[in-house]
């Protein structure tokens, strides 16, 4: 098992990928049983690292801190937090620094963070906060002996004027000081390759993993397509609706082509897998456990 101090971005470096899975704050009691055995389950299985988001408009701010700092005292998982600047002053963003490492967590993923209510609206600064996730990548680095990782965007940012510009701001963000990058979820390898070997041209090496989520229930998909931008594709949809009142049948299509994926993502040489759980690890463990050697 990995140390607690390890930086993520040195074990993507290290020539083997890595199995990472990412959870989120629970809401009440039975969530959190939920959360615990699934934590467990990945604790039992020798997951490389866990995340725990953060939510809108850093709505869940103590419960990210809360539950990062239970899974790194009572486990012996890796864990990073993720760190959003939504709202935030610069005075606050210190001081939710301040508390991850003050609970032993040395691995963070900074993002600038969608707008509450709608992922889509205008994103408006805090007048005494940050502009861009670089901004928030060398606050963090500034702040302590931290490993930092950003998004990526396969498909493009919703935001950016074009694909290239997209792939401008990313790699400045990169260079801003970050140690690794975790894509969006996405459903065709191509859009990784594509980012991937753009960033590469651009003379910037850094890791960059790619977010995989097996699908287990077709609305709910659907709708993160909608909030994101993402492409779901038609012909997976299909597949989807045509056994949409059995979920074994959804749960299974969902695993093989998760499975698919992830085989010829690390047969192209990503430096790992990062599996969005919405803390359920069935499907998960059934994609990672298919595609460890």
């Amino acid at each position: 098992m990995p140390q607690k101090t390890a930086k993520i971005g040195d074990l993507l470096r290290s020539g083997m990928p890595k199995f990472s899975f990412e959870m989120f704050p629970p809401r009440d009691e039975q969530a959190d049983g939920v959360l615990w055995r699934t934590i467990r389950a990945l604790e039992g299985l020798g997951a490389d690292y866990v995340s725990v988001t953060y939510g809108a408009g850093g709505s869940t701010r103590q419960k990210t801190v809360e539950t990062t700092e239970r899974i790194n005292a009572e486990t012996t998982l890796l864990t990073m937090a993720h760190c959003t600047a939504v709202n935030h002053s610069i005075a606050e963003l210190r001081n939710l620094i301040g508390h991850f490492a003050n609970v032993g967590v040395r691995n963070i993923l900074a993002v600038r963070g969608d707008p509450p209510g709608d992922p889509r609206a205008d994103w408006v600064q805090h007048p005494e906060g940050v502009l861009h996730a670089r901004e928030l990548v060398e606050l963090i680095k500034e702040s302590g002996d931290f490993s930092v990782g950003v998004a990526a965007f396969p498909e493009g940012h919703p935001r950016d004027a074009d694909w290239d510009a997209g792939v401008r701001f990313f790699v400045e963000k990169c260079r801003s000081g970050a140690d690794f990058a975790i894509t969006q979820i996405f459903y065709d390898v191509e859009d990784y390759l594509r980012l991937r070997d753009a960033v590469a041209a651009s003379g910037c090496d850094i890791p960059i993993v790619p977010g995989i989520m097996p699908v287990t229930n077709i609305k709910q998909i659907e709708r993160f397509a909608v909030l994101t931008g993402m492409t779901f594709p038609e012909a997976l949809a299909e597949r989807l609706r045509a056994v949409e009142d059995d979920r074994d049948a959804i749960r299974d299509i969902g695993v093989e082509v998760a499975t698919d994926m992830g085989s010829r993502l690390l047969a192209e040489g990503a430096p790992g897998l990062h599996f969005t759980t919405l803390n359920h690890s069935r499907s998960t463990r059934r994609v990672w456990q298919n595609l460890r050697p």
